[in-house]
């Protein structure tokens, strides 16, 4: 049996590298409840600008900010 062909990586430098197969999650849940907005933030408002407003750091820095606004108006967190 012959082995896969090797690739020459792209960045013109003369590597080879083999394929490698990707890692994947083969099942997930996922339980998304739309309804009126009740409270609402976004990274900029969280005082993120720029690149950084893309990171995982900064949406969960926003989420942290919108479910302390909803708990302050007095709605229970399950």
């Amino acid at each position: 049996m012959a082995k896969p062909a090797p690739k020459i990586d792209s960045r013109r430098n003369g590597r080879i590298t083999l394929c490698k197969s990707a890692c994947r999650i083969p099942k997930g849940v996922i339980h998304v409840q739309a309804s009126r907005v009740i409270s609402w933030s976004s990274t900029g408002t969280c005082g993120f600008k720029g690149t950084r407003r893309g990171t995982p750091f900064a949406a969960q820095t926003a989420a942290r900010n919108a479910i302390r606004m909803v708990v302050d108006q007095g709605m229970l967190i399950i």
